[in-house]
Parts: structure tokens; sequence; C-alpha cells
């Protein structure tokens, strides 16, 4: 004669077997009526934003330069394959490099105006480079090779995290040395000369005429 299983045996089992068909069901879509419970969804729970400092800015931005920069970035050991140990990312990087003229740093022999107001000579200084910008919407890891040790010690600590940092890093040094080999700053210069010799000519001035020292 078979012995009857417990009911406090089957009962737990039972209710156990039927919320796994459920959730298996509403998982796979069987029943559109009820939600998903491996559904994901994103909570945003920052702080606000703080506003630190405010400085007063006298740049006037005449240029900008868009990079884009693939950074091959890999640690090698130096007995050990890099299938064991040792990491390689390709990553794109894609940022902004803007040139600009410190119209703060305009002195009182900077500017010299005609009695009649109708000549203005102006001398301002030479352009330069701002930091450059790093474009993340535009920006991303291409591929990542990790070795065996590497990905084992990943369970330890955020060593994506660390690699993401150096290329990024590595994406804007090489942006910003990019920027110097261009003509952004000759670029800004012109731009300027052009911007104040149009807003000095609506203001009634004849001859315009804008130096660089």
């Amino acid at each position: 004669m078979r012995r009857r299983v417990p009911w406090y045996i089957s009962l737990p089992i039972t209710l156990a077997v039927i919320a796994a068909l459920f959730l298996g069901a509403a998982n796979l879509g069987w029943l559109p009526g009820l939600p998903s419970p491996f559904e994901e969804k994103t909570v945003d729970r920052s702080q606000p934003v703080v506003l630190k400092s405010v400085q007063n800015m006298s740049r006037y931005t005449a240029a900008t330069g868009n990079f884009q920069v693939i950074v091959d970035l890999a640690d090698e050991a130096k007995f050990l394959p890099s299938a064991l140990l040792g990491t390689r990312s390709l990553y794109v990087g894609a940022g902004t490099v803007g040139a600009y003229v410190d119209l703060g740093k305009l002195g009182p022999d900077s500017v010299k105006v005609s009695e009649d107001r109708r000549t203005a000579t102006i001398v301002i200084p030479h352009a330069q480079l701002a930091d450059a910008a790093l474009d993340v919407k535009k920006s991303y890891m291409y591929s990542q090779e990790r070795g065996l040790f590497d990905r084992f010690g990943d369970f330890f600590s955020d060593g994506n995290a660390d690699d993401q940092h150096k290329v990024e890093l590595l994406a804007v040094d090489k942006i910003q040395k990019a920027a110097k080999d261009t003509e952004l700053t000759v670029t800004a210069e012109n731009n300027t000369k052009a911007m104040l010799t149009g807003l000095l000519g609506s203001l009634g001035f004849t001859s315009v005429t804008v130096g660089v020292a």
C-alpha cells in the first residue's frame, strides 16, 4: 500500500509548481494581462545637482574642432600569455576642442579710437585651446579582451570600470594633442577679428583694424 504524502509537504510543492508555471507563462508572454516578473525598469535615485561655484567668463569661443580617435590600449604581462593575464581595450572616442580669445585681457592700450569716433584699432591676444571635452554619447567601448586571471579578479573589483576610465583619459589626451596640430587657433583669431569688425561697424565706425599680439 502506497503511503500518502503529508499535506504539509504536498501543499507547498503544489503551490511552488503553480507559481513557477505562472511565472514562466508571464515571462514568455503567454498571459498578456500579467506583467513579466523578470521585466527590469530603470530607477533614477540620483541626488539633486548642487551648484558649487560660478565663474565670470570673458572668453570668446570663435572655433570648435570635432575629433574622433580609436584607442587601442593593452596591458600585457611580461612572462604570461595574454590569454591568462592581460587586457586589451578598443575604444572609440569622440570629442571637441574649442579655441577662444580671452577678451578679458584687453588693456587700456588695446583699444584706440579716433576723436571723430570713425576709426578704431584693437589689439587682441592670441587665441588659446580649451581643454578637450569627451562626448560620452558618441564614445563607446568597441571591444575588450581580458585574460583568465583578470576575469577572475573582476569578482572582487570592478576592473572594467578602471579600464573604461583609462581609455577615456587616453582619448582626451590624444584629442588634445591632435588639436595642437590644427589651425584652430588661427581660425579663432580670424573669426574674432571678423566679429569685432562687424560689431564696431554696426556702431558707426567706418575703419576698423584688429591686430593680434
